[in-house]
């Protein structure tokens, strides 16, 4: 995977950075773990993402979630905005149970293209909040596949890397059309035993 000095990446707070797209060699660096997440740094990653994810869900009026290196920064902080703002640093997935199910994707950095990709239906992740503390959080469905989604983007995996079935591409308008009636996810299914993630 690529590497690019993060530190080179730090410019005034609260900036709103432009989404590194499909073919940035910064979409393909494996991230480095985050040392002191109390460090200035850290501060401005994680308050740039924000404010981007921000920006971005107010343009286009979606998005789940923003992971550091489509802002251009390789250290491991994913943002996610659900019920609530959340950040997860240091993130790692320690379980991904015994089924999988189909999703429709699609990502910031891959504007207007969904693919369809297979995920664990129920997963146990891992992270340090912003004051370092450890923690654990269990989720499936939807949310389970937007954890994998995010984490991936740390390790430099974009979901153009791993479609499954057969006509796994989908420009958004065509799949508003022939697809969306169905649903983003497929019902759960058992794992079969060759499939890692």
């Amino acid at each position: 995977m690529a590497r690019i000095a993060w530190k080179a990446y730090i410019g005034e707070p609260m900036a709103i950075r432009p989404i590194q797209l499909l073919g940035s060699p910064s979409l393909r660096a494996d991230c480095e773990p985050v040392a002191n997440v109390r460090s200035p740094a850290v501060r401005v990653v994680a308050d740039d993402l924000q404010e981007t994810f921000n920006d971005l869900r107010s343009r286009q009026g979606m998005g789940r979630g923003l992971a550091s290196p489509q802002i251009g920064a390789p250290i491991r902080i994913v943002y996610i905005e659900i019920d609530a703002p959340m950040f997860l640093i240091n993130p790692t997935i320690t379980d991904i149970g015994t089924k999988d199910f189909h999703v429709w994707d699609d990502c910031f950095s891959i504007p207007d293209l969904l693919v369809r990709v297979q995920r664990a239906h129920r997963i146990r992740i891992e992270y340090q909040d912003v004051s370092g503390n450890t923690r654990e959080l269990e989720a499936e469905g939807s949310m389970a596949e937007l954890l994998q989604h995010e984490i991936e983007h740390l390790d430099g995996v974009l979901i153009v890397d791993h479609p499954v079935g057969l006509d796994p591409f989908c420009i958004r308008e065509e799949w508003n059309k022939h697809y969306a009636h169905a649903g983003k996810y497929s019902e759960p299914f058992e794992r079969e035993a060759s499939v890692v993630f």
